[in-house]
């Protein structure tokens, strides 16, 4: 069987992954970081009202033809407070976020005016000489500017960032409706595996997937459970799977999606539910294992396997496994940006899968390689940018354009 690309191992996950239905209302405040259940309504405008974007005077635009007209100042508006009816031929000194009083249509920023006089103790009965000629609305938010009243201001499937919460809040919003978290089961195969902290036993390695997937998981906003190193056998790894399933809606493994005699995550999985073993087309990260495993008769929890080593693990997370999730969470799923930046680098030996290169923005803005791709070198993950998208087969030579995918974007959301 040929092997998939990425896009098409992508195109069949996200056409499997069946959001979660069951939602909850939360405070705006422990919204950050979900994903909206319902679209966000407003019930005001945003302002509320005509204001000021700036300390002034507000008046009459017709009533300044030409600089240096003097006007009288009638009144005082701080922000917060309504101003009286503006008359003609007079002026009003006004503070930014202060309502616009009906009659005037334009303010001249404080910069722009000379004061005559000395005001008295309420701020008024001086003059000042205006020495701009406004237009109509020069330096005023108008009334429903930023959000209509009625309209949808923030659609479901929004993953809520600060600027969510602060839109909602500005059109006093409290609570949201927001999808149920994601429940993440992980646990880790190879009897290798040593956690850190413990004594590194004899032909054994520090297990780094673990913190690194958990990190990956948290940081999609979901619920997950470590079910911690499993051994290598089958009925061990049958006996986690059948425990992780009953309250998860989605089980992450690392190593034993190979077909040696110690990988017992393909047989495990079939006897507990029904698996697809993918070979993939990339590097690193080729094998992937996707399937179910079943609850009961009725319901079954997601399985994701994913290769062992580090950043193999990490990057098919990254690809496949983070958008996985995020359409579970019923999230917008869209495809990862890529940015076309110079190579600062030969590559000169491609491989037929395609690639994604560990590299680094340097200070003249080109990609710089890391000189080990192996994917058992974490630390390149740590030295880099991002990640290079480069095509099966395809030669790189300094001063080609390559598609650059920042880990800030593949990390975010």
């Amino acid at each position: 069987m040929s092997m998939k690309t990425a896009a098409q191992a992508l195109e069949i996950l996200l056409s499997q992954a069946k959001g979660i239905q069951h939602f909850e209302t939360v405070i705006l405040q422990e919204a950050l970081g979900r994903v909206l259940a319902k679209d966000v309504i407003s019930t005001v405008n945003v302002p509320p009202m005509n204001n000021t974007q700036m300390d002034g005077y507000v008046l009459r635009a017709q009533d300044v033809t030409e600089s240096g007209t003097i006007l009288p100042v009638t009144q005082r508006i701080p922000a917060g407070y309504v101003g009286n009816l503006l008359e003609p031929n007079t002026a009003a000194r006004i503070f930014t976020g202060a309502s616009i009083p009906l009659g005037a249509n334009a303010v001249v920023m404080q910069e722009d005016c000379e004061i005559i006089g000395t005001p008295n103790a309420s701020g008024i009965n001086f003059q000042i000489k205006v020495n701009h000629v406004p237009k109509i609305g020069e330096w005023i938010r108008e009334k429903g500017e930023d959000i209509r009243e009625n309209t949808v201001i923030l659609q479901a499937g929004t993953y809520l960032r600060p600027q969510e919460l602060g839109v909602a809040a500005s059109s006093g919003m409290t609570h949201l409706e927001v999808k149920q978290r994601v429940k993440v089961a992980l646990f880790f195969t190879g009897d290798e595996l040593t956690l850190p902290g413990q004594p590194l036993k004899p032909g054994g390695i520090y297990n780094s997937n673990r913190d690194t997937l958990i990190a990956c998981v948290k940081a999609l906003g979901c619920d997950f459970t470590d079910f911690g190193i499993v051994p290598d056998t089958l009925e061990a790894t049958r006996k986690t799977l059948r425990a992780a399933a009953e309250h998860h809606d989605l089980i992450v493994t690392s190593g034993g999606v190979s077909v040696g005699e110690e990988d017992h995550i393909k047989p495990a999985v079939q006897a507990e539910g029904q698996l697809d073993m993918w070979q993939i087309a990339i590097k690193p990260g080729k094998p992937l294992a996707f399937g179910v495993i079943n609850r009961n008769q009725v319901d079954s929890s997601w399985f994701m396997g994913l290769p062992g080593n580090p950043v193999s693990s990490f990057v098919t997370f990254l690809l496949f496994v983070k958008p996985f999730i995020r359409a579970l969470q019923g999230a917008q799923v869209t495809d990862e940006p890529r940015f076309e930046l110079e190579s600062d680098f030969d590559w000169i030996k491609p491989d037929k899968r395609n690639e994604f290169l560990r590299v680094k923005i340097n200070p003249f803005g080109k990609l710089d390689l890391y000189p080990n791709q192996s994917s058992g070198v974490l630390t390149s993950a740590v030295w880099a940018d991002g990640l290079a998208d480069v095509p099966a087969g395809q030669v790189i030579r300094k001063g080609d354009k390559v598609r650059f995918i920042p880990f800030s974007q593949l990390l975010g959301h």
